[in-house]
């Protein structure tokens, strides 16, 4: 099981930062492999993926979500195993660490040898450097309501 701990700064409030990560459908905008998210009923959502060239798709669970403060998941079924909690944490009016903590458990060859190349920590790091680039560069506005859970 691969455990990967990362966090960024974004110059953005707490509240803009929480809002922006809970759209789950705006995944694809920022986070490389995601190709959609599919809200399938309250707390509930249907990933579909690109892993190592693959098509992959899984259901995963909200398990926690406090408004501005957190949101956890773990999957449900399907063809990845994860669970993960984002935490946001406010460190002036307009500037929020993000934290990702994921556990991820490779499956097949393909995975397990790109886990050991450090594939799915490269793969977080860049997220989160695009879910920056991704706030910071669209601002607050009529799209940026929170997504339901």
């Amino acid at each position: 099981m691969t455990q990967v701990e990362e966090s960024i700064e974004v110059a953005v409030p707490v509240s803009e930062a929480y809002r922006r990560w809970t759209r789950f459908e705006d995944f694809p905008r920022f986070m490389a492999g995601v190709e959609r998210i599919d809200r399938t009923s309250p707390g509930l959502t249907h990933w579909v993926v690109r892993v190592g060239g693959a098509t992959r798709e899984f259901d995963a669970r909200i398990t926690e979500q406090i408004p501005d403060e957190r949101v956890a998941w773990t999957t449900v079924s399907g063809d990845l195993h994860q669970a993960g909690v984002v935490t946001f944490h406010r460190l002036e009016d307009a500037r929020t660490k993000v934290m990702l903590q994921l556990a991820h458990d490779p499956h097949g060859l393909v995975e397990t040898v790109g886990d050991k190349l450090g594939f799915v920590h490269r793969q977080a790091i860049d997220g989160l450097q695009h879910f920056k680039d991704f706030v910071e560069s669209r601002g607050a506005g009529p799209d940026a309501g929170p997504s339901p859970a």
